[in-house]
């Protein structure tokens, strides 16, 4: 019997209300809008269904790979042989025990947070509020804009481990660095929910912070096209965005794909690009930057080849 079909069988009998999708499009659910069908994908909307899920995954072999809302992500036009679980729905948003704190589920929006964060009158979160993935990952990314970042408000974050559980880390167990963390270094590992620590502030001065980075954001991004943010690690002493552009690669075209004319550390996708697209892409721009520069490029975006 093939994964795919025990799985079936399983969630009939014991996860009967969670929806799951054949040969889903994961274009539907990447912000590059590429990528071939899953073989299987489900939507878990409580943790418990999430925790159930990936134990019988992995035991299964279907080499479960959860997402949130596919924003850093590039995936085969073949598509999968693997069950994606899209975490958005773990969406809750709660003032936490303790004063200035909230809790937030890893499906939420790094945008909800932040909303939510200015309605309880707590600072902290507005460098957040443009940033368009989910808090499980921002965990992940230590994701970060305009002097803020995850490492800055995470007080705890609740991981679970195949085989093992649920277990409670500390901000600073999570080793937060630039664009990795404790998740970076731990694959098996899922984020279910992260309590932030802010502080008090005024809701009129938060908002108008919000807004001021969004059309900072707006002004600068390739917003209007479909893409995975800045495709490449900003190196030691270096911008991407500059590198690239110095090197006259603005506009640089593979297939569907482009280096944006917005912004060089922006690869976008015009319309109809490939998974190859890309991939040949950054291949391109790695390769004049390093031979003009003499500075190595290191995509930021995950790239998933099965």
């Amino acid at each position: 019997m093939s994964w795919e079909t025990a799985l079936d069988n399983w969630v009939r009998e014991y996860l009967p209300d969670l929806r799951v999708a054949c040969e889903e499009p994961m274009s539907r659910h990447t912000s590059f809008r590429i990528g071939g069908p899953a073989r299987r994908m489900a939507f878990p909307e409580r943790a418990e269904q999430m925790v159930l899920l990936l134990e019988r995954a992995r035991e299964l072999n279907a080499r479960p790979l959860v997402i949130g809302n596919g924003t850093n992500l590039l995936i085969p036009d073949e598509g999968l042989d693997r069950l994606v679980i899209v975490a958005a729905g773990l969406r809750k948003l709660e003032a936490g025990s303790e004063p200035h704190t909230i809790l937030a589920e890893a499906g939420a929006t790094l945008a909800q947070a932040a909303d939510y964060a200015c309605g309880l009158g707590l600072t902290g979160l507005e460098f957040a509020h443009g940033i368009p993935g989910t808090v499980g990952g921002g965990l992940c990314m230590n994701a970060g804009a305009y002097d803020g970042e995850m490492k800055q408000v995470v007080e705890s974050v609740s991981l679970l481990f195949p085989g093992e559980g649920v277990r409670f880390l500390s901000g600073e167990d999570m080793a937060f660095g630039y664009r990795r963390s404790f998740l970076t270094d731990h694959r098996e590992a899922v984020a279910l929910r992260a309590v932030f620590r802010l502080r008090p502030g005024d809701p009129e001065e938060i908002r108008r912070r919000m807004r001021e980075l969004m059309a900072k954001r707006k002004a600068s991004q390739p917003l209007e096209l479909p893409s995975a943010g800045s495709t490449f690690k900003r190196p030691e002493g270096h911008f991407a965005g500059t590198l690239i552009d110095q090197c006259g690669l603005k506009g640089l075209t593979v297939g569907g794909a482009q280096v944006s004319e917005k912004h060089g550390g922006f690869l976008v996708n015009r319309g109809g690009a490939t998974f190859a697209d890309v991939t040949e892409l950054i291949r391109q721009v790695q390769a004049r930057v390093l031979a003009e520069t003499g500075v190595r490029l290191e995509p930021e975006v995950r790239i998933i080849h099965s």
